[in-house]
């Protein structure tokens, strides 16, 4: 009976540790904010979650940043315009003979006067060239489409992260209020052993029980304190995690149990369709961006037609044998203007083209492949959710029989201590169940909101859950 005794005492405190727990694995750490003003209702808590947290600004952030893209890729339609003014001093030493293209040596045009001086003369020159290519048979939308692609993957992405801190602020308040409840639960224990501690250290001295009953009682009294002190320790816990949480770290915060003291509406709870979940959208949009990637390599082993014009003026200080000298070369001198098109064909592309659609394959296999197990997972955690929320109910449906009953044996105990029929050790023993069936009792209806929000949670929209708290 002792060892089942202390088995209800671990189990009764399994609330409190797991509040403890989840207090230690709330997502990211939070810049501190202004503290809220008056006791928290958990629909405001989540609002002020999604309005402070740093992992929400974060995300979307990117978000916006993956939708500026387009705009950028969409200015590759754009015509390019460049200008050019260069005035230099140099030999006009000429040469004739071919010359690789390179960026070391630099040309020089005009007759070959066969001279090696190392006088030098002004030299001028500016220019400007308008080119647009006219004709790419699809490239450069197949790239606004990867910039769209990606785009829908950070939006999908944010609203993932808003979904999880949304629901880690909403786990959190109902954490504090479930440590909340487990304090006053072990409270009202300690008031009750107290009391019974005085009864049996009354009976002791009036030698109508043992001295052995006396050092029970204190002992329970004794364990039931320090259990106190647990219970208060995971509050403050509790309510440190349920600050950082909502992005308000090492502010103080009274959370308000509103609505959350009425059961509720367990009708939302209905089967929804995973592919709507930001994880799987988000896993979609990266497949997609991939499959636009390949687009782009299926657009890319083509010709570029590029029209192209280009008005000019050159200025030299040089002058050729038999021609009267134009200026001093520090002003241009001679203009020129050019129209025209080109065709460019990068043939040995063709190599690295296909290499990288190779790449892009697997890319893809992959990310279908990680598509495919978040479906997975999406369905195994509602699976969950919808078990522990079934559980939850029929647990709250119990407890208060369960506490009753509790109630009932140990007043019958006490009473029994009382009249000489019974050991301390009975009244301990109801004493305990009491104090395990006051601790189910107090949470059994917050244990019910925190399965409503994990089934919320795994189909991937709170909005129900809001609703109900609002």
């Amino acid at each position: 009976m002792r060892e089942r005794s202390r088995n209800r005492a671990v189990w009764s405190w399994r609330w409190i540790g797991l509040a403890a727990v989840g207090c230690m694995l709330s997502p990211g750490r939070a810049v501190a904010q202004p503290a809220p003003s008056g006791p928290l209702s958990l629909y405001d808590a989540i609002q002020l979650a999604l309005k402070n947290y740093p992992a929400i600004k974060e995300s979307r952030a990117r978000a916006q940043a993956a939708d500026e893209g387009i705009g950028v890729a969409r200015t590759a339609f754009l015509p390019r315009l460049d200008m050019l003014w260069q005035e230099n001093r140099a030999t006009h030493n000429n040469v004739f003979g071919l010359l690789l293209p390179q960026p070391i040596v630099p040309p020089i045009s005009g007759p070959v006067l066969g001279t090696r001086s190392y006088d030098s003369v002004w030299g001028s020159a500016a220019g400007v060239q308008l080119s647009w290519e006219a004709i790419d048979f699809g490239l450069r939308k197949a790239n606004v489409d990867v910039a769209r692609a990606q785009s829908v993957f950070g939006k999908a992405r944010s609203d993932l992260t808003e979904l999880d801190v949304a629901a880690a602020a909403a786990d959190a308040f109902v954490t504090v209020l479930a440590a909340d409840q487990a304090v006053r639960a072990v409270a009202a224990n300690v008031d009750r052993l107290q009391v019974f501690a005085n009864t049996v250290r009354t009976l002791v001295a009036n030698q109508l029980r043992p001295g052995a009953d006396e050092s029970r009682a204190n002992a329970e009294l004794a364990i039931a304190k320090n259990q106190l002190s647990q219970a208060v320790q995971a509050a403050e816990i509790a309510r440190a995690a349920l600050a950082d949480a909502i992005g308000a770290a090492g502010i103080a915060v009274e959370p308000a149990i509103g609505r959350l003291a009425n059961p509720p509406d367990l009708t939302s709870a209905v089967v929804a369709d995973l592919t709507t979940h930001p994880g799987a959208r988000a896993a979609l949009a990266a497949v997609e961006t991939v499959r636009a990637r390949e687009r782009v390599l299926d657009r890319s082993y083509f010709p570029h037609v590029s029209f192209q014009t280009v008005l000019a003026g050159r200025g030299s200080g040089a002058q050729v044998p038999g021609q009267p000298l134009l200026g001093d070369g520090l002003w241009l001198q001679v203009p020129n203007w050019a129209a025209g098109m080109s065709v460019t064909f990068p043939a040995f592309d063709l190599f690295s083209v296909k290499a990288r659609k190779r790449v892009e394959l697997q890319n893809e296999l992959a990310e279908r492949a990680r598509y495919d197990q978040t479906l997975q997972n999406l369905t195994t955690q509602n699976a969950r959710a919808r078990a522990l929320m079934k559980a939850a109910v029929e647990i709250a449906r119990n407890t208060p029989v369960e506490r009753q009953a509790a109630t009932d044996a140990e007043s019958r105990a006490r009473a029994r201590y009382e009249s000489g029929l019974a050991s301390v050790t009975e009244v301990a023993e109801a004493q305990r169940l009491l104090a395990q069936a006051e601790a189910d009792d107090a949470v059994a209806r917050l244990g019910v909101w925190r399965a409503l929000l994990a089934v919320m949670q795994a189909q991937g929209n709170l909005q129900p859950f809001l609703n109900q708290v609002r």
